[in-house]
């Protein structure tokens, strides 16, 4: 699943080639991709002839601002790719992927594709006389933003105050922090020298100010190489990430740990994979 620096790579490739372009046509191949509004009809309707201001983040949601042709905001597009979810900006007439479910068709045989092999991904249009979260429901349940003022080491050191949970589990809770997952929470944990398996609330302070640091500086990395990509994800111009190559853990059992040489093991934590070195985080 694209995590943060994945969704923060598209954003910056949207507003860099889709913004003040109107939308000349909608095509929805596969309505059960739209969580609102349900008919393929009335999101038609609502974004044809829309521009977009601007593409936002938040946590792994992206988020347009559309508006009409005097300028005024005119409601807002919003997309989470989910697991398999593509955002692709091609010309019109190239050969359409198999899985593409939404086409967004612009001027100069231009066109932003939605492409989704497993269809969990979702796209909403959000009419500008409702608030955001309150269509996009999942907004309403984010922390702070990992490059935020509001996540801050005192934040932090709160939130993992008397937890019980499993550190690794704590840190895939997108209401704690938005946008970590699985990938780079086993990179934060290495860096911070914290095996997946420890119980938040056994953590050190020195454990903790040195998650926090290296939570920010994980994700910042990542989002300097373009995002990483081991099985589906694509920028906007069908390039994958780069982060992949320089991972210490994640994707890595049984190799050497880049630090220790000792075998990187893999183990189930609440059904979810977590690589580690039992040397470097013991």
């Amino acid at each position: 699943m694209p995590e943060l620096p994945e969704v923060e790579t598209v954003r910056r490739g949207l507003n860099k080639l889709t913004v003040k372009q109107p939308i000349q046509e909608v095509e929805v191949l596969l309505a059960r991709t739209l969580a609102y509004p349900a008919e393929s009809e009335k999101f038609c309707r609502g974004i044809t002839g829309m521009a977009i201001a601007s593409w936002q983040r938040r946590g792994k949601y992206l988020m347009a601002q559309l508006e009409n042709n005097s300028a005024r905001p005119a409601g807002w597009l919003g997309v989470h790719l989910r697991m398999t979810g593509q955002l692709l900006w091609v010309q019109q007439d190239s050969v359409l992927q198999k899985h593409t479910r939404i086409r967004l068709l612009f001027a100069q045989n231009k066109e932003l594709r939605f492409v989704d092999t497993r269809t969990f991904g979702k796209v909403w249009y959000v009419p500008p006389h409702l608030e955001i979260e309150s269509v996009i429901t999942g907004l309403q349940k984010l922390g702070p933003e990992p490059f935020s003022a509001d996540f801050s080491l005192e934040y932090l050191t709160q939130k993992l105050n008397n937890r019980r949970r499993l550190i690794k589990t704590f840190l895939l809770d997108q209401s704690v922090v938005a946008g970590i997952g699985n990938i780079y929470a086993d990179e934060a944990l290495f860096k911070s020298g914290i095996r997946p398996d420890t119980a938040a609330a056994n953590l050190t302070t020195k454990q903790i100010k040195l998650l926090h640091y290296s939570i920010i500086e994980v994700l910042q990395t990542s989002i300097e190489r373009g995002g990483t990509t081991f099985s589906d994800f694509l920028n906007l111009l069908g390039v994958s990430g780069n982060y992949g190559d320089a991972a210490l853990v994640y994707g890595r059992k049984g190799e050497p740990c880049r630090v220790c040489g000792t075998s990187i093991e893999k183990i189930k934590l609440g059904g979810r994979s977590s690589h580690f070195c039992p040397s470097c985080q013991p």
